[in-house]
């Protein structure tokens, strides 16, 4: 029974989305579909969201007065990055605001240590971790299992704040420099392949998820997803199931990236979970019955959840700042780019480009998987950021 009028006094509900980069911004556009009003809170006052949404307020994502000012304008607020203030959100949950995900599921998630022994403590499978002084301490069972990564347990994403480390000389060094930061080690997973489902959950607890996908990174950056992954069926409905579990614990309402590690043994263990849309779901816009994004709208107003369907093998690839290049730039070479078949542009409307910086991403549609990955290489080819000066 979805009981949307309960919470939706108002013919068209407002969502409130804390981030108003490509994320927010595709939130945006499914919202705007559906006719909702959008209010994005966002530091950059030309953020990709700020063509698209009705109000837009430019504060720090941390700002406690600005979301207490945001959660006043709409019905239902979200989050598209993981650095809003879990506490402030967790004062407006109890103050009866409808916020999701919710803000304890947030605040677990900000934490990958925290995080990983939440889900340790729900018997889903982790890669072995522990504190930095836990294993200067050896109290744990990966202190002679060099090397390691050394990561950072807040305010780190994209790999951001990940480094390999082969002795303690290594974790002592890099913790010394940054020492306000607090740190966990991992062992290192010798993987056969990276993999990732998203989830979506409604308040009504019905649950429904995507097809499994392939993803490689370069330089701990998503660089392609590919969909359907190369995996047996069985290895498939381990990870559908692994994914849904894991959402199902959180408890949380909206759509969730659950990110995981295909081992050398064809075990999964779960790397790290996103409480919001992913880069590695962007494919479903083009290659499945509904997005990511309506899927997520549709959870967190407790709507329903249909199970979604993969109309076409997909194969997305990220259009990335390059390497030693800060400034405005075009894409080159649009004519030979758009002439491949099955090829959609994403453009997220960023002015500047960094290294590493997600711009935008292209996906394409074929009739096989092997098809669309000889189609992605081909738009790789083509995919030229130049300056504008």
């Amino acid at each position: 029974m979805y009981d949307t009028a309960r919470i939706f006094p108002r013919c068209h509900p407002s969502i409130g989305i804390i981030g108003g980069g490509q994320l927010g911004k595709m939130i945006a556009q499914e919202a705007k579909r559906m006719s909702l009003k959008v209010h994005i809170l966002d530091p950059d006052p030309e953020c990709p969201a700020s063509s698209i949404a009705d109000n837009l307020l430019v504060a720090d994502f941390r700002n406690q007065a600005a979301i207490r000012r945001l959660s006043e304008l709409v019905d239902v607020l979200t989050y598209e990055i993981e650095l809003a203030d879990s506490d402030v959100l967790i004062d407006l949950s109890r103050a009866k605001k409808s916020i999701h995900p919710s803000p304890e599921t947030l605040k677990i998630i900000q934490n990958k240590y925290r995080q990983k022994v939440f889900l340790q403590e729900k018997n889903l499978p982790v890669p072995n971790f522990a504190l930095v002084k836990d294993i200067a301490e050896r109290s744990n069972t990966i202190s002679d299992r060099f090397p390691l990564i050394l990561k950072a347990c807040e305010d780190s994403y994209d790999g951001r704040g990940n480094r390999l480390v082969y002795t303690n000389e290594d974790i002592i060094s890099v913790t010394n420099r940054k020492s306000l930061q607090k740190w966990m080690v991992e062992e290192i997973i010798h993987f056969r392949m990276e993999l990732s489902v998203m989830v979506a959950r409604n308040e009504s607890g019905h649950v429904s998820s995507f097809p499994v996908a392939e993803n490689k990174h370069t330089d701990s950056i998503l660089d392609t997803t590919l969909v359907p992954a190369r995996i047996p069926k069985r290895t498939e409905g381990m990870a559908r199931k692994i994914a849904e579990r894991t959402v199902d614990v959180l408890k949380g309402s909206g759509i969730f990236c659950v990110e995981m590690f295909l081992n050398s043994n064809r075990e999964i263990l779960i790397n790290e979970i996103a409480p919001r849309p992913h880069n590695s779901g962007h494919y479903s816009i083009e290659g499945c019955s509904i997005s990511q994004f309506e899927q997520h709208i549709r959870a967190i107003l407790n709507l329903p959840l249909p199970k979604p369907r993969l109309t076409s093998p997909t194969v997305m690839v990220n259009i990335l700042g390059p390497k030693g290049f800060e400034g405005e730039y075009y894409l080159d070479d649009l004519h030979e780019l758009l002439s491949i078949e099955g090829l959609k542009l994403h453009l997220y409307g960023k002015r500047i480009s960094k290294p590493r910086r997600k711009l935008g991403h292209v996906t394409i549609t074929a009739a096989s998987i092997s098809e669309a990955i000889n189609k992605s290489k081909e738009a790789k080819s083509n995919l030229k950021i130049m300056s504008k000066t």
